[in-house]
């Protein structure tokens, strides 16, 4: 009876809590289009050398099964070769035609029918981006802003294409002061005069607010503050969480921080309907020594776990219901541009169209073909305590029904007996179970998908291709003694694990005592 008592006075205080925050914290997103599918699109810049012509290059997305794209400009070759094809693509106005456009009505009605009208729908042009970061890279252009995104929206009214194809202008993250804790966050009130119209004009016309949003320069500029796994989306204890302190919500990664920062930002100014579409995001894979970060491994970390938390519609703790869709930074290594080195190396591919790094994104459809990787894992993480393992453990084999069987004295995986050894199987038969679903590899972080497979001799991992689909066993909701370690089933706090339920101890113990 205790126990029933118990789970329910629990299951009310969560849900108490949970309306509160959401009532207090979370923004109503009034026109988000829940169900639809999250993309990932790619930049497509142009500085390399030799670049592809436009039939190769449509040939070449094709071949990759990348469906969204964003030209930093109107290229009506590369339009016309996206004609036929389901691949839909974000053309831009350069800045530098801004001020042409913004002081004529009749100039931005050439434009939309020049770049615009003439190809859509026969290829499927979403959005037209206006100008690059304006407010930040040209000041000076940012009062010409809001007259040429209303002179490019009336023209597409008066073609009838403005239910079809939205408008909007990419910004920079630094418009966006005190990023952290996000609901601290605020736009630079020297350019609310523009922002206000920009944000209201977006609402008014159901469009998204487009930002450039990128962790590696969160995590240069203040080293010793964020850390990497962080900005990686590597998995994280609870411990290394970044936790804000008004709403209590749990930030496992930066990027979804920066984008919590915008809504925060936005509500701010009383704009509680616009989504956030991340127009930029990457990490370099090559620096210069002063740039130690740009590596091949953290650039393939951060892009293939970007892909996955995109595709499993996580969403961000401030808002889980909706999933950003984002635009990687970038589809090529653009060898033309200036130093420092890593702006030419933000590619997932060389300009020769041979891949820079093998991304790891199974099971996020078919995105880009270069996956090589055709299983994943789930893991003990290697340095993790012996004490976390063997709570994650106990949690697998008991509450978290894995099969545990084959790690049982005598069986095929009981060796090597080390708590490290019966972890991963354990964690990969829970992964396995759960159809390897967003966060089921997590447990408090001492769990880390990996592409190699962890079988070894007559041991044969649940998520290995030759397990037979056949062969049937007993599931065990126990573990024997790993090593020195006995088996230890947890309290109420760690029976939560992997449940998405961030429960403070002390608040569990409270709910005991009071119960109790």
């Amino acid at each position: 009876m205790a126990n029933s008592n118990l789970t329910t006075i629990f299951s009310l205080l969560l849900s108490l809590l949970a309306s509160r925050v959401s009532a207090t914290f979370i923004p109503e997103i009034k026109q988000q289009k829940t169900r639809d599918e999250p993309y990932v699109g790619v930049n497509i810049g142009t500085d390399v050398s030799n670049f592809l012509s436009p039939a190769d290059l449509v040939a070449f997305l094709q071949v990759q099964k990348i469906s969204h794209v964003r030209l930093y400009d109107a290229d009506g070759d590369i339009i016309k070769a996206l004609a036929k094809t389901k691949i839909r693509v974000i053309v831009s106005v350069p800045n530098n035609q801004l001020l042409a456009i913004g002081s004529s009505n009749a100039t931005a009605a050439a434009w939309i029918d020049h770049h615009v009208a003439a190809h859509h729908p026969e290829t499927l042009i979403a959005a037209v981006a206006v100008g690059d970061e304006v407010l930040t890279a040209v000041p000076s252009s940012a009062p010409i802003l809001m007259p040429a995104i209303e002179s490019l929206y009336a023209a597409l009214v008066a073609t009838n294409l403005h239910t079809e194809i939205k408008i909007s202008t990419p910004q920079s993250a630094s418009l966006v002061l005190d990023q952290f804790p996000p609901s601290q966050a605020f736009f630079n009130q020297s350019l609310t005069p523009i922002l206000l119209p920009l944000l209201q004009f977006l609402s008014r016309t159901q469009s998204p607010i487009m930002m450039n949003l990128y962790p590696y320069y969160v995590f240069v500029q203040n080293k010793g503050v964020v850390p990497l796994d962080n900005s990686l989306f590597k998995p994280l204890t609870p411990s290394k969480e970044m936790v804000d302190p008004n709403t209590l919500l749990h930030y496992t990664n930066v990027l979804d921080a920066m984008i919590d920062a915008v809504y925060f930002s936005m509500k701010n100014l009383n704009i509680t309907d616009v989504v956030v579409l991340v127009t930029e995001t990457g990490w370099p894979s090559k620096g210069d020594s002063k740039e130690p970060y740009a590596t091949i491994d953290n650039a393939d970390t951060y892009n293939s776990n970007l892909i996955k938390h995109v595709f499993d519609r996580s969403g961000t703790p401030l808002h889980p219901e909706i999933t950003s869709n984002v635009y990687i930074y970038e589809l090529f290594n653009e060898d033309l541009r200036a130093p420092p080195v890593s702006e030419a190396n933000w590619g997932l591919f060389n300009g020769n169209s041979t891949p820079v790094y093998l991304l790891h994104v199974s099971g996020s459809g078919a995105f880009l073909a270069n996956d090589t990787t055709n299983q994943t894992y789930c893991v003990a993480v290697d340095g993790m305590d012996t004490k976390t393992l063997q709570t994650a453990l106990d949690w697998a084999c008991g509450p978290g029904t894995a099969n545990c069987s084959e790690i049982q004295p005598g069986e095929a995986c009981y060796q090597p007996n080390n708590v490290k050894n019966h972890a991963s199987y354990a964690f990969d038969s829970y992964y396995q179970k759960e159809g390897k679903s967003a966060g089921s590899c997590d447990f408090k972080g001492a769990g880390m998908i990996t592409t190699t497979d962890p079988s070894h001799g007559n041991c044969i991992f649940p998520g290995s291709n030759t397990v037979s689909k056949n062969k049937t066993r007993e599931v065990v909701n126990s573990t024997a003694s790993s090593g020195a370690n006995s088996i230890r089933f947890t309290s109420l706090q760690t029976n939560a694990m992997d449940t998405g339920l961030r429960v403070f101890f002390g608040f569990s113990l409270l709910i005991y005592s009071f119960v109790s």
